[in-house]
């Protein structure tokens, strides 16, 4: 009986240990909508949530997460179901996302605790822009933070102009030129139109030198929209 005791003491004690281990590491998104206007957020993990101006939406992610993306949604109309369609961003058609949105969209890309327990973080533009968008740290003495608030959907060019957005080069031509389904591609006259406006930003998928951010994992981070 003595034994039976101490067994489960030691076992609740590195369960313990195992729980707070996990929440230092964990990381939480806050989510705000600083639109003048309705935007449905959207995350993978995490699903979607309905943000009027100025509300926010507080997102818990596991370690070790990866392939993770937070966007906006815009002009959504849902039934009491969950289901119902976006202009941008649409994700099957569902507020609980469970797969990535349908560009134009501004994307915030993240992968947590991965090489040397970093997390690595982007504003990705290869799905085209919807709404500006902050991501930055909040926590862990990381500081550096990327910003896109261009009004490129204003500067938009025609050939790449969609409802409530502006489309990447490989969504309207779907040519490895601008896809870089081989792996071998470079800037284009369109990809700079994106860089040009928000340096820090992905404008085509080989974009990685100027645009891929790290903190020390366990980190908090924000993504505005419209900040």
């Amino acid at each position: 009986m003595i034994f039976l005791k101490k067994t489960r003491t030691v076992l609740f004690i590195l369960v313990g240990l195992s729980f707070s281990f996990t929440s230092v590491h964990a990381a939480t998104f806050a989510i705000t909508n600083n639109c003048p206007y309705t935007v449905w957020a959207a995350a993978v993990p995490g699903g979607g949530r309905q943000l009027d101006s100025h509300q926010s939406w507080s997102l818990n992610v596991n370690p070790g997460t990866k392939a993770a993306r937070i966007w906006a949604r815009t002009k959504c109309r849902f039934d009491g179901a969950g289901r119902g369609q976006c202009q941008t961003g649409d994700c099957g058609g569902v507020l609980q996302c469970q797969g990535y949105g349908q560009p134009p969209n501004t994307l915030a890309e993240y992968a947590l605790n991965q090489f040397n327990n970093l997390d690595f973080f982007d504003i990705s533009l290869v799905d085209g822009f919807n709404v500006p968008m902050d991501f930055s740290p909040t926590s862990g003495g990381c500081s550096r933070g990327i910003r896109c608030t261009a009004d490129i959907n204003g500067q938009c060019p025609n050939v790449l102009r969609a409802p409530g957005g502006c489309n990447n080069p490989c969504t309207v031509f779907k040519t490895d030129q601008y896809c870089c389904n081989s792996g071998n591609c470079g800037p284009t006259d369109y990809s700079r139109f994106f860089k040009d406006r928000c340096r820090d930003a992905y404008s085509y998928p080989k974009d990685d030198q100027t645009s891929t951010f790290t903190c020390p994992g366990g980190t908090n981070y924000k993504v505005v929209f419209c900040p």
